[in-house]
C-alpha cells in the first residue's frame, strides 16, 4: 500500500514536472528547410566559393531535427516505463537546446520567399499567434530569453503549417522583433522577415519598412538596401515621425555623413 502511494506521488511530481517544461517551450516544431537548391548537374563546373556551403547548412537544419526527435522520443520512452530520474535529464537536455540561439547561416533555407499570400483566415493559426504573443517579450535575464524561444518556435509553426493564412505579414514583423532583440542580435536575419512583413502584407500598420531600413543601415551596413527603403518610406507611409525619420537618414546618406 505504501509502495503505490510513494509510486502515486512520483508520477504526480513527474507530471508536474513536465506541465512546467510544456509551458517553457510550448510547442517544439522541427521547422523544415524552406527552399530547396538547385543540385548541380554531373559534370557541370563546380559552384563558386561562398555557394557550396549550401550542401552543408541543409545537412545540419535536417541533423538538428533528428537530434530534437531523438531526444522527445527518448522522453516518451522513460515516460511510459516510468524511468523518472532519466525523463527529468531528458527534458533538461531539451530545455537547454532549445535555449541556444541557432544560426540561420542561409536565410534562403530560413526565411519564406517574398511570394507567399496569405488571404485566409485560419482560427488555430489564431490560436497560436496569441499564444505566441503571450509569451514574446515578457520576464527579465533568462526567463527573458525563455520566452523569446517560446515566442519564436510559434511562430515559426504559423509559417510552417499555415503559410496561407491572414497572420504571416504579422508573423514576420514579430520574428524581425524577435531576431532583433537582445535575446538574439540577429541582424540580417531581423531584416528580412521585416521586409517579409510588407511583402506579404502590403498594408502593414507596422513600421517593418522602417525597421529594415535602420538595421540595413546600422547593424548590417548595407547602404544602399537601406536607402531603398528609407525611399519606400517617403512613398508608402502615412505616419509623419516615420516619413521625417527616412527623409531626415537620406539627406545625411546623400550628404556623406
Amino acid at each position: 500500500m505504501r509502495q503505490a502511494g510513494e509510486r502515486e506521488r512520483k508520477v504526480l511530481t513527474f507530471s508536474c514536472f513536465r506541465v512546467s517544461l510544456s509551458l517553457l517551450f510550448a510547442v517544439v516544431v522541427a521547422v523544415p528547410v524552406r527552399a530547396q537548391a538547385a543540385k548541380p548537374a554531373a559534370g557541370a563546373a563546380k559552384p563558386p566559393q561562398g555557394v557550396a556551403d549550401i550542401e552543408l547548412v541543409e545537412r545540419l537544419l535536417a541533423a538538428r531535427r533528428e537530434y530534437q526527435r531523438a531526444l522527445e522520443k527518448l522522453r516518451i520512452h522513460y515516460w511510459n516505463v516510468g524511468d523518472i530520474e532519466k525523463a527529468r535529464l531528458v527534458e533538461e537536455e531539451l530545455k537547454q537546446y532549445h535555449r541556444i540561439a541557432k544560426q540561420p547561416y542561409r536565410l534562403e533555407l530560413d526565411v519564406p520567399p517574398p511570394t507567399l499570400q496569405g488571404t485566409l483566415n485560419i482560427t488555430e493559426a489564431n490560436k497560436i499567434y496569441q499564444r505566441a504573443m503571450a509569451y514574446k517579450d515578457k520576464g527579465w535575464n533568462t526567463d527573458y530569453i525563455d520566452n523569446q524561444r517560446r515566442a519564436e518556435l510559434l511562430f515559426q509553426q504559423i509559417l510552417t503549417q499555415y503559410p496561407q493564412c491572414d497572420k504571416i505579414g504579422d508573423v514576420a514583423f514579430q520574428l524581425g522583433d524577435i531576431y532583433e532583440s537582445k535575446a538574439y542580435k540577429q541582424y540580417r536575419r531581423a531584416a528580412l522577415y521585416y521586409e517579409r512583413c510588407f511583402q506579404w502584407n502590403p498594408h502593414t500598420q507596422y513600421d517593418a519598412r522602417l525597421r529594415a531600413a535602420r538595421l540595413y543601415d546600422r547593424n548590417v551596413l548595407e547602404r544602399g538596401r537601406a536607402i531603398e527603403l528609407y525611399k519606400d518610406v517617403t512613398s508608402h507611409e502615412t505616419d509623419p515621425k516615420r516619413i521625417e525619420e527616412a527623409q531626415k537618414r537620406l539627406s545625411e546618406l546623400s550628404g556623406g555623413k
